[in-house]
Parts: C-alpha cells; structure tokens; sequence
C-alpha cells in the first residue's frame, strides 16, 4: 500500500518525493514497524540478538538507608576489608563521582599526621572545586588505611592492585560496590557508585528538606540537576508542606 507524504516533503539526500513514494510501495521496503531496533527482519541474527538492557534494572540507582550503611560497615570489619571500609566511608562522607574517589590522593585526606575533618576536591566531571566533611568514623578508618598503606603525600589514597602507582580502577570500584550490597543480601543489579554518592544527599535532603545546601555539597552548578538527582517530586512537595505550619 502507497503511503501518502506531502508533495512539498523531500528525501534526506534531495530526491524528489515521488522517488520517496514509489521506494516506500516497493514490496521489499521495511517501514518503522518491521525493522525495530535498527534491525532487518530478515535477519537471521537479530532474532538471536539481545537488546543491551534486556534483564537489567535501568533508571536511577536507589541510595543506601542508614541502617543498610551499618549492614555494610558490619560485613566489611567482619570480613577484615579494611580498605574497602576506608573507601566505602569515604565514598558516604565525600559524595563524591566514582571517578573523583578513586583519583583522591593521601595529601588531600591528611594534614600534620591527621585525616582532615574537612577536605576540598576538583571535580573531574566540572573542573569545580566542591567541599566535603569527614566524620570521625570515616577518619578513623581511613587513618587506619592509610598507616598499613605507607607512601607519600603526592600517592593516591586507593592504588591499583595491577600498578601500585595508578589509582584504582573506577570499574573496579563498580565491582567491590557489588560485592558489598550483595554481602548484606541486597540485589547488585539495583545499585550502583552513584548509589554511595547519592546516599547522604538524600537523608540530608530528607531531614532538612534544603535543596540548596545538598546542591552544594553535591557541587552541582544548576538546582534542577539536584531536583533530577535526588528524584524529588510532588510527593516530596507536598510532604514538606504538610510538615510546615504556619
């Protein structure tokens, strides 16, 4: 069956529509509906082929509650990880990008023989230098790594297994965040490094309800990035509203 395009529409290489149409009416063409996903039909292969998010959870990654934090602290100090403990406190505390956490060198964690409670980082992804707390738990802990570790100041705070002179691997970092979730009986496929970056946001943003201090300590540059990130909606709105009297 003919399909009908207006006489004044033309091809994507400047053929007239006429040629346009009688293409279209020829038996063999494949219109939308017979070649999804950018596959022929005819195609022996393709009914074969997966598409790349089949049996995957897309979306957003959830961030981790408080108690699911401890879950995790407990199952890393049982099983005697003590730098996957220091990188995992440190992860929670900085909110920084995976990218960012694995590039932290020593000197940026210490000063004078102590953690810093407060350190500064340049964003990767912006160039931005953004701030960021670190309690004493996470103090401790990476004090602790950071004695076994040894080196220098200039020396990346989570070195590669492969070469001890490069940073860890932000797809390694991606690895060890599933194999803390799945250690305390969480579903891997449902989080991700974001999920560490976006948990303290979250209860921050939860008991304050402060969107622009959690833009802050995010480092994102516009407030709707952050309203994005944290998944804030109606819902939210409403709820603090409810809470507010006046």
């Amino acid at each position: 069956m003919e399909r009908f395009y207006p006489e004044s529409c033309r091809s994507a290489v400047g053929q007239p529509q006429q040629v346009v149409r009688e293409r279209i009416s020829h038996p063999g063409y494949l219109g939308p509906e017979d070649n999804q996903m950018g596959h022929s039909k005819f195609d022996p292969a393709s009914r074969e082929r997966r598409a790349w998010n089949a049996g995957r959870i897309v979306g957003a990654k959830r961030a981790l509650k408080p108690q699911q934090v401890w879950a995790i602290r407990f199952w890393l100090n049982r099983e005697r990880r003590l730098r996957d403990r220091a990188l995992f406190d440190f992860a929670i505390d900085s909110k920084l990008h995976g990218c960012d956490v694995v590039k932290v060198r020593v000197g940026n964690l210490v000063s004078g023989g102590h953690v810093r409670s407060r350190a500064t980082v340049v964003q990767q992804k912006t160039g931005r230098p953004v701030q960021f707390e670190l309690l004493e738990p996470a103090r401790t802990t990476i004090l602790a790594w950071l004695e076994q570790r040894g080196g220098a100041l200039d020396d990346y705070a989570f070195p590669s297994r492969i070469d001890h002179s490069a940073h860890l691997s932000t797809r390694q970092y991606a690895r060890l965040v599933d194999e803390w979730v799945a250690g305390i009986g969480l579903r891997p496929e449902g989080y991700c490094t974001h999920s560490l970056r976006r948990t303290k946001a979250s209860i921050i943003y939860k008991a304050t309800g402060n969107l622009r201090a959690v833009q802050i300590l995010l480092g994102h540059i516009k407030i709707e990035s952050t309203v994005r990130y944290l998944g804030v909606d109606i819902e939210d709105a409403l709820h603090l509203a409810e809470s507010t009297e006046v």
